[in-house]
């Protein structure tokens, strides 16, 4: 039997994904067998677009998972994640010095880019700039981007740095959501696509696909279905053990002190295309009007407060 054990704070945002009697309905079904999307919404009885913004809130909360279906340009939706789910609300003797602070940054929030084309900055209703213009990154309407997308090059982004104010990070997690980029779309399309936190690289993951085709959940109508539409929600972790990516330790033995979070006012989180790349098919980054995730970039900080109550 697959277990989920949840301290009462972790299982805040597991409750709220479950309070919900068609999701509930959903994990039932899930726990049988693979659905997609259109099936579960024939068995509920329930509109398609309602029904996937149900997936997508279990999806976010990790208690389903997605894949595509090889061959083809639709979505599989996995059995659920755990057939148990244990939430410790017993009173621990360091409860109270774990915090955890997490920050949502708009993928228009970036300090720095370095861009090479084909690339474009598109918000909720149309493109910002000139399609294939790198100077359109640098447009003040930037914050309302909802899709950036570039061939070569790399993204920016500095979060505050918590570490102030007699706290002590023990552990950082980024998610975005993201795919390759190729003309239009093309679902055997790979690139490697590398992530820095404070200059330090954390890893490189092999997107498989630009997933296009079929609509999003978020991907606005006046969008073409012919270019890309979503991508796949991703999870970096670093702490006191070593790096993370999608709870895969990666190697060699760096961890979250060779990233000297006291010596900045910010966390810097980078992500692009190294130019030694062996697979450079470019980096589709999603907002939470695009695609099938409902976020920009998150950065959920893990700390122990230094001064005990």
């Amino acid at each position: 039997m697959r277990k989920l054990e949840l301290s009462f704070d972790e299982a805040l945002e597991v409750c709220k994904a479950m309070g919900n009697k068609h999701r509930m309905s959903i994990l039932r079904l899930l726990s049988e067998r693979p659905h997609n999307v259109n099936e579960l919404s024939k068995k509920l009885g329930l509109p398609f677009s309602t029904t996937a913004v149900n997936v997508q809130k279990l999806e976010d909360a990790n208690l389903i998972t997605t894949e595509l279906i090889p061959g083809r340009g639709t979505q599989k939706i996995n059995k659920s994640s755990f057939d148990q789910i244990i939430v410790d609300i017993g009173p621990h003797e360091n409860s109270r010095n774990d915090q955890i602070v997490t920050y949502d940054m708009p993928i228009g929030g970036y300090s720095d880019c370095t861009i090479e084309p084909s690339c474009g900055i598109v918000s909720e209703h149309d493109y910002i700039g000139v399609q294939d213009d790198p100077s359109s990154f640098f447009e003040l309407d930037r914050n309302k981007a909802q899709l950036a997308f570039f061939r070569m090059g790399s993204l920016e982004y500095r979060f505050p740095n918590s570490n102030a104010n007699g706290k002590n990070i023990e552990q950082l997690e980024f998610s975005a959501e993201i795919c390759s980029e190729a003309p239009l779309h093309k679902l055997n399309w790979p690139s490697d696509i590398t992530v820095w936190v404070n200059e330090v690289e954390i890893g490189t993951w092999t997107s498989p696909s630009d997933f296009g085709g079929e609509r999003g959940f978020l991907t606005p109508d006046w969008w073409l279905t012919n270019h890309t539409q979503y991508g796949l929600l991703k999870n970096w972790k670093i702490n006191k053990e070593g790096f993370f990516i999608e709870g895969v330790k990666q190697e060699g033995t760096k961890t979250i002190k060779d990233l000297t979070i006291e010596k900045k006012p910010y966390i810097s989180f980078k992500i692009g295309i190294k130019e030694d790349a062996v697979n450079k098919g470019g980096l589709n980054l999603f907002g939470h009007k695009f695609g099938n995730h409902e976020q920009g970039i998150i950065m959920k900080l893990q700390y122990k407060n230094e001064n005990k109550l």
